[in-house]
């Protein structure tokens, strides 16, 4: 197969390109919406033991759902890019470990929060916390790693460090503005006012990302900053602008506690929208960029129709689950009780 000019008419050309799509969608619902939940948890530093009560509430129907969304994308990534997982995941096997090691301290501080002896309830909600902020951690420091194609260097370090801190304060504002959308009273007020300290840290985020990733990525520089594409792509960083300015003026109006509460979320998820968009753009049509495109990581033909019949499967099956969570737990969220 030309892997520099494939033929798109055939299996081997257009196969790849589909899983590659599936994947990249299966990772941005995760990251929409496990980052809220991931989020939440980070928010509950600090809150009072009556309102962390209440954050975990609102995160209780679908936090655990929302990691399927994980699950399918690496699944994919193993089964249909066996070329590119082994060398990824050899070089993430200590984030990858940190992350889960994070996601599993939250799942069990969840329901032993409640019921373990009153006396351990700090200890538990202290648990969740930290498994929140490590899982949120990994995950920008992979991402951060994967951009650059694992090179090494105290400036890549750095890279790193700053997208984990990124990704991390995008999350809190996620998860502010999922309880400004699902609660009333103290703790709405409450995550109004940590909104507002998670966005400075936001803008600073997007923008050393932003400026960092060209300098540390010849190939994304050039895909950039080239004509005409550097006009076309303009609407991408100013439309992100745009949406973070209408979230931090939302936050100073009283209508961000009433019928607007679902605003400052809907931004938020455009901003990850638009920040995934101008991800994909720089990385295609590498699976592992400068080294593996798509086709040349992707499995056989044969392989990937068998593969592919599965994902038809199991893909509507989380689509329809997720909407009828999301669905009979529309609204204001309510007293969490566990069974």
């Amino acid at each position: 197969m030309n892997f520099a000019n494939p033929d798109l008419s055939t299996p081997a050309g257009w196969m790849p390109l589909v899983f590659l799509g599936l994947m990249g969608l299966s990772l941005l619902i995760y990251v929409v919406l496990d980052g809220y939940d991931l989020g939440v948890g980070l928010l509950m530093l600090g809150a009072s033991d009556a309102h962390k009560d209440q954050m975990v509430a609102s995160i209780g129907p679908f936090w655990d759902a929302n990691e399927t969304w994980l699950v399918l994308g690496v699944g994919i990534l193993l089964v249909a890019f066996p070329k590119a997982h082994g060398l990824i995941l050899q070089a993430l096997y200590l984030p990858v470990a940190l992350m889960l090691l994070g996601l599993m301290l939250r799942g069990v501080a969840f329901d032993f929060r409640v019921k373990a002896p009153a006396e351990w309830k700090p200890f538990w909600n202290g648990s969740f916390i930290f498994g929140s902020a490590l899982a949120a951690l990994s995950q920008g420091w992979m991402l951060a790693r994967y951009i650059t194609g694992f090179a090494e260097g105290p400036g890549y370090t750095a890279f790193a460090l700053l997208i984990a801190l990124a990704l991390a304060a995008a999350y809190a504002m996620l998860g502010a503005g999922w309880l400004i959308m699902k609660m009333d009273g103290a703790v709405q007020a409450l995550a109004v006012q940590r909104a507002k300290l998670a966005w400075p840290a936001v803008v600073l985020g997007l923008a050393g990302v932003s400026l960092m990733t060209p300098w540390v990525s010849a190939t994304v520089s050039e895909r950039w900053f080239r004509m005409p594409e550097l006009i076309a792509l303009l609407p991408i960083p100013l439309m992100t602008a745009l949406s973070l300015l209408a979230l931090r003026a939302m936050l100073n109006s009283h209508r961000v506690r009433g019928k607007l509460c679902w605003l400052p979320f809907a931004l938020m998820v455009a901003v990850m929208l638009l920040g995934a968009l101008g991800l994909a753009y720089s990385l295609y049509p590498y699976v592992l960029i400068d080294r593996l495109t798509v086709w040349q990581a992707a499995a056989a033909p044969k392989s990937l129709t068998v593969i592919l019949w599965g994902v038809l499967v199991t893909l509507p099956a989380i689509l329809v689950y997720t909407w009828f969570a999301y669905r009979v737990f529309w609204g204001k969220s309510s007293e969490l009780r566990y069974a």
